[in-house]
């Protein structure tokens, strides 16, 4: 059974990557699960420099998903570099940065930071958050931006694979993954979280601090699902890592045949820190049972009739 998939020039061993945020920046998981078992880890979001998340409470649970407002708490790039990377690269599996710039310019600054490092597979490049030149709309709400700022990584870390994750928190998914794939995006993660809230009706109050939240977990999976079908359909040769609500390696098998190349474990971590793990097991299981010799095979295999 071959799980090894191609995404662009990103050669992971199984389809199966741990999503940003999740798994902290990676080691902090490494006791509770074996973590070259994984395609791939992608660190905790980075920022330019270290950035305070928001107050607490910054988690909500809700029916079938969470509401997160972390706030990107993290300890900047340079720290990643010096402390976090080094100690990832010992696992041996493709270590992939996550990076969330304030302005156009913080993502460049940070993607030639990244492109001089040793170790690093990949770069993950959030665009969705606000853009504080022009009033806090999200960059990846304006595919002009999303070009501008794909475009920008690329020149800045030539020999890495660049991979955008989009926000589904938009009128046409699809257009935005046509900016990515304009601006050279090796591929697209389909979807970030979706703005949501919850409410405290004892207290009249909003559940989180910020009052509002990305939301994750399963209530999202048929979103998530609807959005790569429907990438994949429009732009077929670029490559999608999908996520949203995995739980199971047939949740993984859903996203695959939608179009997916790869996914990402989320929310499920949280629950259960080796959730990755079974779904590996789940996914190489169901192509056992299909017939299915290699995973890439599943890649917009959906038959509609």
């Amino acid at each position: 059974m071959d799980l090894s998939v191609d995404v662009g020039p990103l050669r992971l061993r199984n389809p199966v990557l741990a999503a940003s945020g999740t798994l902290g920046y990676g080691v902090e998981f490494s006791e509770f699960f074996d973590l070259t078992r994984l395609g791939g880890i992608v660190a905790k979001g980075l920022t330019r420099h270290p950035q305070r998340g928001n107050p607490a409470p910054r988690l909500v649970e809700t029916a079938s998903g969470m509401l997160n407002a972390v706030g990107l708490d993290n300890a900047g790039v340079d720290a990643f570099l010096a402390e976090k990377l080094p100690a990832l690269r010992r696992f041996g599996t493709a270590i992939i940065a996550n990076i969330s710039g304030h302005t156009v310019d913080e993502y460049a600054e940070m993607a030639v930071l990244l492109a001089a490092a040793t170790g690093l597979a990949a770069i993950e490049v959030n665009v969705s958050c606000p853009n504080i030149r022009e009033g806090g709309i999200a960059f990846g709400a304006s595919a002009e931006r999303i070009t501008e700022i794909t475009r920008l990584v690329r020149q800045a870390a030539p020999r890495h694979p660049v991979l955008v994750k989009l926000s589904p928190n938009v009128t046409d998914i699809v257009a935005m993954a046509a900016a990515a794939q304009e601006g050279g995006a090796h591929a697209v993660c389909i979807a970030n979280t979706w703005l949501g809230m919850a409410i405290d009706a004892e207290r009249r109050r909003p559940a989180l601090a910020n009052v509002t939240g990305g939301l994750s977990g399963p209530a999202i999976k048929p979103l998530a699902l609807r959005m790569v079908w429907q990438v994949h359909r429009a732009l077929p040769e670029l490559p999608i890592i999908g996520l949203g609500g995995i739980m199971s390696g047939v949740d993984a098998a859903e996203y695959l045949l939608a179009g997916a190349t790869a996914v990402a474990v989320g929310t499920a971590s949280l629950v259960d820190p080796s959730a990755a793990g079974r779904v590996i097991d789940g996914l190489e299981r169901y192509c056992l049972r299909h017939g299915v010799r290699a995973a890439r095979d599943l890649t917009g295999a959906l038959e509609i009739t």
